[in-house]
């Protein structure tokens, strides 16, 4: 089963970086040299702690996927970087830290969560979008609990319009 990584839409950290404002909320976004390797929501490129300069805001990961918002901090690069590849495949170098999959219904019921520690994802990833009843598994980093990416199926739609966003 192929897989789609879907990062932050890059309209969101265009726009992020140009208004220091969370997009949907307007909350003012923090820039700060990197204290804490990330990763980058968009490029999902780790940061360089101490050297590279990383702004941090309010995003919602379900954003247009289900009426009650689910806000939470995030990270991107405060220069301008690629957005990761959708077809990619899974960052495996993001498995230096312990990663969690959680497997969503639409629009966002939970239905399974798997804990993948420096282990290689994809088994995980194939047996949760291979479930009839999931819609998309969502990436958290284990430690910190925030949100990292989605994974859709490569033939889906998408889980929603995440590049609908207002400052």
């Amino acid at each position: 089963m192929n897989m789609r990584i879907v990062p932050i839409p890059t309209a969101v950290a265009e726009s992020v970086r140009s208004t220091l404002r969370s997009p949907k909320y307007g909350h003012p976004a923090h820039t700060e040299v990197a204290k804490g390797y990330g990763p980058c929501r968009h490029c999902l490129r780790y940061f360089d702690v101490g050297n590279e300069e990383r702004i941090l805001f309010t995003y919602d990961a379900f954003s247009d996927l289900k009426a009650l918002p689910q806000p939470g901090p995030v990270y991107i690069h405060a220069e301008p970087c690629p957005r990761y590849e959708e077809d990619a495949g899974f960052p495996n170098h993001l498995l230096a830290h312990p990663l969690t999959l959680v497997a969503y219904g639409a629009p966002r019921e939970h239905r399974e969560q798997i804990a993948i520690d420096g282990t290689m994802p994809d088994l995980a990833v194939k047996r949760l979008l291979s479930r009839n009843d999931v819609a998309y598994v969502q990436v958290y980093d284990t430690e910190a609990g925030c949100f990292d990416f989605r994974i859709e199926r490569e033939d889906s739609e998408g889980a929603g319009s995440v590049e609908e966003f207002s400052c």
